[in-house]
């Protein structure tokens, strides 16, 4: 499995909107849902500072997300840059992948 963790400072007067955009039934897992590798996103927010949020990306593997990236590129752009006033600060905390005992 592949997992991306960002970590997000939303503005004040935009939280519930970005509750409703970056959450599992909006507009970011919706366009992730199209590929069939995507295994579901998780939005966690901070009780204490509820301005801050992480959101969870699971995908089969890295090369899925790559394949998603290369077909929605422009969608993805174009979502990601109406998004980018919702926030403050926008952090990939990084990106891992399951380890295989087998293959370690």
């Amino acid at each position: 499995m592949y997992v991306m963790v960002w970590e997000y400072q939303v503005k004040a007067e935009y939280l519930e909107d970005f509750e409703k955009i970056y959450g599992a039934g909006g507009a970011w897992a919706d366009s992730f849902q199209r590929e069939n590798g995507y295994l579901g996103t998780e939005l966690l927010y901070d009780p204490q500072n509820p301005q801050g949020y992480i959101t969870i990306d699971r995908w089969v593997s890295s090369q899925t997300y790559d394949n998603f990236l290369v077909r929605c590129q422009e969608e993805f752009e174009t979502l990601d840059t109406e998004c980018n006033e919702l926030t403050e600060r926008e952090t990939l905390l990084g990106k891992w992948e399951t380890i295989d005992p087998e293959t370690r």
